[in-house]
């Protein structure tokens, strides 16, 4: 059973659908026992950083998604979901700390010369093509973004993708049972969904 983390604020439904196309079976939780039972652990995002990790510390999330990543099991999350497993982020003035999973900091894209959000189609550059999301997923493949902020890991040997967008960012983590994307591969169409059938194969 796949977890689909449901602390509302999270764009679950396309998510859920998604992960039914991909072959998975997905139960949304919102409760940190669910979270640990599960087999797999998808957590999802939309808006702000903040907003996400207050919903779940209200729920008592964080730690059984923390306690869940311990388990060797696989875990993946998107968008706001990927920022964070970061230690903190700069929106906002944000307050809240991040699960600290990876370290590293969200930042912003700064420049005038682009516009912000990045709402839309944009190349995915992969940096380990042994990455199990990425199996037969060809390098320059197109996945669908929105978002104003992205992490920089301190440990670069994480990055599993890089996106090109005014600057170079991280597009995508990888390490041992943990998986991140800044993007959405539920919004990603063929690409996207390989991704999401990818995942589902490694329970």
């Amino acid at each position: 059973m796949i977890a689909l983390v449901d602390y509302g604020a999270g764009n679950v439904r396309s998510v859920q659908k998604a992960l039914i196309a991909a072959g998975g079976d997905v139960r949304l939780v919102s409760t940190p026992d669910k979270v640990t039972q599960a087999d797999a652990v998808v957590l999802p995002g939309v808006g702000a950083f903040d907003d996400c990790i207050n919903a779940m510390q209200r729920q008592e999330l964080v730690e059984s998604i923390r306690e869940f990543i311990t388990s060797g099991k696989p875990f993946l999350g998107i968008c706001v979901g990927y920022q964070a497993l970061f230690e903190k982020s700069d929106e906002f003035n944000s307050c809240a700390l991040g699960m600290g999973v990876f370290e590293g900091r969200v930042i912003r894209f700064s420049g005038e010369e682009i516009k912000i959000p990045q709402i839309g189609w944009n190349q995915v550059d992969i940096q380990k093509s042994d990455c199990p999301i990425f199996d037969e997923i060809d390098s320059g493949s197109y996945f669908y973004f929105v978002h104003s902020y992205f992490p920089e890991p301190r440990d670069s040997s994480i990055i599993a993708s890089r996106t090109t967008y005014g600057v170079e960012f991280c597009s995508a983590v990888w390490n041992g049972n943990v998986f991140a994307t800044q993007f959405h591969p539920e919004k990603s169409q063929k690409a996207g969904i390989k991704l999401l059938v990818n995942f589902v194969g490694l329970i």
